[in-house]
């Protein structure tokens, strides 16, 4: 991986809250930069290309649209993990993919509109090479944290 930027961080620290609301959010967020839209869209293709970034989203009220969400925890063969991390997260209601130390050493949450839907993803997790344990954390009481990494 190539190492950020001075813009670079800029930028990924602009995308991580403020990104403005309007036809052309990434113009708006080149003006702030001091650039162009055409380098705003080629640094985020480039930065998501190697990894820095995986999506640009809105974040919505899961709850209130019917979808129910599940913490999972993976015990994952060390040679499987990259393999295991990328099928994850080839399903849209996975989200917050990261590896952890310990026994469970791959952690996401997962959200659903059916429990139908959560049993049958979960059960082509659980099936995966590799795999050799899991355990689905349901949420008790829902807390909001905004994480932001401030990169300069």
């Amino acid at each position: 991986m190539t190492e950020l930027s001075l813009f670079d961080k800029s930028l990924l620290n602009l995308l991580q809250g403020n990104i403005p609301v309007c036809s052309r959010p990434f113009a708006e967020m080149a003006k702030i930069l001091g650039t162009d839209e055409k380098r705003v869209i080629s640094r985020l293709r480039e930065l998501k290309s190697a990894g820095y970034l995986r999506r640009i989203g809105t974040f919505f009220d899961s709850g209130k649209l019917g979808y129910r969400g599940t913490l999972v925890a993976l015990e994952v063969l060390p040679e499987e993990l990259e393999t295991v991390a990328r099928f994850v997260n080839a399903f849209s209601g996975a989200t917050h993919n990261y590896e952890r130390e310990g026994r469970y050493n791959l952690w996401f949450t997962l959200l659903t509109p059916t429990p139908e839907l959560e049993k049958e993803i979960l059960s082509k997790i659980k099936s995966m090479r590799g795999v050799k344990d899991m355990l689905s954390l349901k949420a008790n009481k829902k807390y909001k944290v905004d994480v932001q990494f401030k990169l300069q």
